[in-house]
C-alpha cells in the first residue's frame, strides 16, 4: 500500500503537463512540479473522503486530512507564489493536477485487495507525515525555497 501511494504521488511530479509563458523550459517544468503539490492535496483529499465514507464514517479520517493541510500549507502558498514569479501557470493547469493526483490514487485504491486495508494503511501515512510534501517532493520544495529566498 505504502509503495501505491509513494508511486502515484511521484507519478503526478512527472504527469503534470507544465507550461510557463517565458518560454522557459527549466521555468516550465518546475511549474508542472510544483503543481503536484496540489495534486498531493487532492490524493488526501479523495482519499479522506473515500475512506471516510467506506469506513463507516470515522472521523479520524477528516482529522488526519485537517492535520496535513495545517502541515502543509505553507508549502502550497510557496509554491503559488513561486509558480506566479515564473510566469505563471496555464489555465486549467492547477485543476489537471488535482485531477490526475485524485485518479492515480483511486485507481491504487481499486486495484487493493482489501479495500479496508487500504484505507488504515492511507490513514496511518496521512497521520505519519509521510504524505507530506515536504517528504514526498523534496527537490521541487527545494528549489521553490531557493527562488522565494532570492
Amino acid at each position: 500500500m505504502r509503495s501505491c501511494l509513494a508511486l502515484a504521488v511521484s507519478l503526478l511530479s512527472l504527469a503534470i503537463p507544465a507550461h510557463a509563458q517565458d518560454d522557459s523550459a527549466a521555468n516550465g517544468q518546475l511549474i508542472g512540479e510544483l503543481m503536484a503539490f496540489h495534486g498531493s492535496q487532492a490524493i488526501v483529499d479523495v482519499m479522506t473522503t473515500h475512506c471516510y465514507e467506506t469506513t463507516g464514517l470515522d472521523g479520524a479520517y477528516k482529522d488526519a486530512a485537517s492535520n496535513w493541510y495545517l502541515r502543509n500549507i505553507g508549502f502550497l502558498d510557496l509554491a503559488d507564489r513561486v509558480i506566479v514569479s515564473l510566469g505563471g501557470a496555464a489555465e486549467g493547469q492547477q485543476q489537471a493536477a488535482e485531477t490526475y493526483g485524485g485518479s492515480q490514487i483511486m485507481t491504487a485504491y481499486n486495484q487493493a485487495a482489501d479495500k479496508n486495508s487500504f484505507c488504515r494503511a492511507f490513514l496511518e501515512q496521512v497521520d505519519s507525515g509521510a504524505l507530506d510534501i515536504n517528504n514526498q517532493l523534496p527537490a521541487p520544495l527545494k528549489r521553490a525555497q531557493e527562488i522565494a529566498s532570492s
